[in-house]
């Protein structure tokens, strides 16, 4: 897979209400925008970077993130994801989300050796957790369960046809994936891990912090954490 086939993906354009902080996009950690983190770690691997925010942090986004294409987003996750594989001609698209600052090398590199064997991929982890039903308190096997997590990868007509899908039965996903397998194609799942957390509320943020000073630690004296 060459880099020039792949575009990334970064949907940022939430209000960030349950972090209270403004969008999710801006807010800072360890120094940098969370959207600086993302698009830090998938910028040397693709050809292109396309980002979506707010309509009105397009102009602060592109100062933040100068060498990334930086669009308007939408309503939903579900609709920016659609804006930004629309934005784009590349044949293979990474979508990742912006509140995840963790990426890192492997797991970019894992998801890209996957294509093209793989049109639709996935990295998701292990439920780790006892798990069990509210409704009756039975307990659910999580042998075969995963957490989704991002970057997933997909051919890039692929993903459009399963967004058009979607919106022609009006069904809303959490993950692109999901859109994709409705139409019956099988999705790759790329190992994942504990680091790929999802910055959502201020106790995440205050997590993140701290994972964000031990990588800083383990650096070579001047590196980006």
């Amino acid at each position: 897979m060459q880099a020039d086939d792949v575009a990334a993906l970064v949907p940022a354009a939430g209000s960030g209400s349950r972090l209270g902080r403004g969008p999710k996009a801006f807010v800072e950690l360890a120094g940098r925008s969370l959207l600086a983190w993302a698009v830090d770690a998938l910028q040397p691997f693709v050809g292109e970077v396309i980002v979506a925010v707010p309509a009105d942090a397009v102009a602060a986004a592109r100062r933040l993130v100068p060498d990334a294409r930086v669009v308007s987003g939408a309503a939903t996750r579900q609709a920016t994801v659609a804006l930004l594989a629309a934005a784009s001609e590349r044949p293979w698209v990474v979508i990742h989300d912006a509140a995840r600052p963790f990426l890192d090398v492997d797991t970019v590199r894992a998801v890209l050796a996957a294509l093209p064997r793989a049109r639709a991929l996935s990295v998701a982890m292990p439920v780790a957790d006892s798990l069990v039903d509210a409704r009756d308190g039975s307990t659910v096997d999580r042998g075969p369960l995963r957490a989704v997590q991002t970057p997933q990868a997909f051919e890039r007509r692929l993903l459009l046809d399963a967004h058009a899908a979607a919106r022609a039965a009006g069904v809303a996903a959490t993950d692109d994936a999901a859109l994709v397998r409705r139409l019956g194609v099988p999705v790759t799942l790329v190992a994942g891990g504990a680091h790929l957390m999802k910055v959502t509320t201020a106790g995440d943020l205050q997590l993140a912090e701290a994972y964000a000073h031990v990588l800083r630690a383990a650096q070579p004296a001047g590196a980006a954490p």
